[in-house]
């Protein structure tokens, strides 16, 4: 049992008791897990897939369809708002870096939560997540599924299990083919902000036949609304660089995971920035304000009339691919993620002991049944459910990010002196305490600014009560393993 002082958290590749499968070796002469061994992960995503794995978590069906929300709330002072956010998570992401280059862990954050503040920081962080990702993976299915099942003229649900047993095999194979795949279907989405990048740019600047310059009009007046609008856009824009965070569970199984870590956290704030920013300018200069809202579909994405003014053909079928596939990976990699924090929860013994169970290929193969379950039953209840309790489930949903991020800030504000003890600091947050404590105002300040928005304010409240909940029984849990272990004398 982690106390609030105890650094021994669960580490990746624990040695079995007495009694349990022990590794084998593997035709090339390395060690490998034997089937149905307890508690070691297979190893091989490199820092790419990290790489692409984290922009491609980012990069959703949101910013496809939800960009025109923001930017109608703040005119062209949006930038301001996603220059806030996008620092904020810059941030947010280098302490977290941080922590996992020196302590690679699947659990990520819930590790290094027990570790700061003690077992109810890390039962509560990890069960939060895991539970708005299985929210979210439901979404995303349910999303792709509508729009595959208009392709083929057939009800949603049918195109939606075809994805999720396709995924079911390709989660359950060996590590490396799902970094694979994740990395190409990541491409096609990056691909095609950059391909938007460029004719944006040829665009504003009247290099396209038949097109003349039309500079920054759009941009005055910058700010309609003052800063009231800036604050809405905030609200509307924070979390849309969610999902970051993913590639801090998968470095636990890449081949050097301190390196990839550093190089992979690196490149992914960054390029996020460019491409969020670079999307949003050229939408504000290319598109009237008052003709941006939230897009009910392909046809109304910002993206698709951009593309749409440069004459590409078959832009709306075009944009309706990319966006189920930007649904289809990320629920991908939802899935993932969920069975690696399942998997960590075991080993923690915040979970049943038989998610530490993998396979030969090292895949923790009941874990990610178990999330395969819980996306079935997220669908089905976003399908036929009460609609009252699925607005309650996405309030909790809403506010999920902001606990997490708050929590990785305060974490890496705690192990800090104690990660310098060890030498084990090959990230490094800058500016140590200023930063992180800047951060942690920032993070409070978006609460309270939520907190005067009607319909920000459930899920600030919503998010609080479950946290507390998930605290209080992992504060329980956490004494009753306390008390066993006095009684047994460890």
């Amino acid at each position: 049992m982690s106390s609030p002082t105890d650094d021994s958290a669960p580490r990746l590749q624990l040695p079995g008791p007495a009694g349990t499968a022990r590794p084998t070796t593997s035709p090339g002469g390395t060690p490998g897990p034997t089937a149905g061994a307890d508690g070691t992960l297979g190893k091989g995503l490199k820092s790419r897939h990290l790489t692409m794995m984290g922009l491609g978590s980012a990069i959703g069906a949101g910013l496809f369809l939800g960009t025109g929300v923001g930017i109608r709330a703040a005119g062209p002072a949006v930038l301001v708002s996603y220059i806030v956010a996008g620092v904020i998570v810059v941030f947010v992401m280098q302490m977290l870096g941080e922590l996992a280059a020196a302590r690679p862990d699947s659990g990520t954050f819930a590790a290094y939560g027990r570790q700061a503040f003690g077992h109810w920081a890390g039962f509560a962080l990890g069960w939060l997540y895991w539970f708005m990702l299985v929210m979210v993976m439901g979404a995303e299915i349910t999303g792709a599924g509508a729009f595959m099942g208009r392709w083929f003229d057939v009800p949603g649900w049918i195109p939606g299990l075809v994805c999720v047993v396709f995924f079911s095999v390709v989660n359950l194979a060996a590590v490396r083919g799902f970094g694979e795949f994740e990395y190409w279907f990541a491409f096609i989405k990056v691909a095609v902000i950059v391909i938007f990048l460029v004719i944006g740019v040829l665009l504003i600047l009247g290099w396209l036949p038949g097109h003349s310059a039309v500079g920054l009009s759009n941009f005055s007046p910058f700010a309609p609304s003052g800063m009231s609008g800036v604050a809405a856009g905030l609200l509307a824009v924070a979390f849309a660089f969610g999902g970051i965070e993913i590639i801090t569970i998968a470095a636990a199984e890449s081949e050097d995971p301190g390196s990839s870590i550093a190089r992979a956290v690196s490149a992914v704030i960054w390029r996020i920035l460019v491409f969020y920013l670079g999307a949003v300018f050229i939408i504000t200069a290319l598109l009237p304000l008052s003709s941006l809202g939230e897009a009910q579909g392909a046809g109304d994405s910002p993206f698709t009339r951009v593309l749409a003014m440069a004459g590409i053909p078959g832009v709306t079928t075009i944009m309706e691919v990319v966006i189920v596939v930007a649904l289809l990976s990320a629920c991908n990699a939802q899935i993932y993620a969920t069975s690696r924090l399942v998997f960590s929860f075991a080993g923690s013994g915040d979970a049943p002991r038989a998610f530490r169970r993998v396979s030969r290929a090292g895949v923790p193969y009941i874990a990610v049944v178990c999330s395969l379950v819980f996306a079935f039953l997220s669908v089905a209840l976003q399908v036929w459910g009460p609609e009252n309790l699925i607005v309650i489930l996405f309030n909790a949903v809403g506010g999920s990010l902001l606990a997490i991020w708050l929590m990785i800030a305060l974490s890496e504000i705690r192990l800090r002196p104690r990660l310098e003890a060890e030498g084990s600091l090959t990230v490094r947050m800058w500016g140590y305490p200023v930063l992180p404590w800047i951060t942690v105002a920032a993070l409070v300040a978006l609460a309270v600014l939520m907190l005067f928005d009607a319909t920000a304010r459930d899920q600030v409240v919503t998010v609080v009560v479950v946290f507390a909940v998930l605290a209080a029984v992992g504060h329980l849990i956490g004494r009753r393993r306390d008390r066993t272990a006095a009684t047994r004398g460890e």
